[in-house]
């Protein structure tokens, strides 16, 4: 199997979530299928078709969680220098508008574009992986291509 990987902060922020699950949904569901079950027939009882049908997506998101946390492979970005890799931070400019973002590359567990995570699989961070300061990326986007320059990139 492929290890995955994840830095520090996404591999604790899975394990938060698997142990909420663990130890909080899935009791509240137990008891919530109790409850419906108490009701009576079961085969009109909306309460409990719901309560069985949450069960199964919690089961299903812990056998995930399980899964990506046994191939996880931790990775500390303070750790690696050099080149743009797993775990840096990239500060970008677009060529065509100078507008300035800051990207992470993360693994695609812990990804969030919105808060500046970026999946190493997305087109953007493949075509930064191996770029040093300095350099410019042509990127396909589905908003069409786009030319970056790399400004700085850190490892923290």
């Amino acid at each position: 199997m492929e290890k995955i990987p994840l830095t520090r902060a996404g591999f604790d922020k899975i394990d938060a979530e698997l142990k909420n699950l663990k130890s909080v949904e899935r009791p509240a569901i137990i008891q919530a299928i109790a409850e419906a079950r108490a009701l009576g027939d079961l085969s009109e009882n909306a309460e409990y078709h719901s309560a069985k049908e949450k069960q199964s997506f919690i089961e299903g998101r812990i056998k995930e969680l399980e899964g990506v946390l046994s191939l996880a492979e931790v990775i500390d970005p303070k750790k690696l220098n050099g080149t743009i890799k797993f775990g840096a931070t990239v500060e970008l400019v677009d060529e065509d508008t100078d507008e300035e973002k800051t990207y992470q590359i993360v693994g695609e567990y812990e990804a969030d574009i919105e808060n500046g995570r970026l999946n190493i699989k997305s087109p953007l961070a493949r075509a930064l992986i191996g770029k040093d300061e300095g350099d410019s990326v042509e990127v396909r986007t589905p908003g069409g291509d786009r030319s970056y320059e790399i400004l700085k990139v850190s490892f923290i």
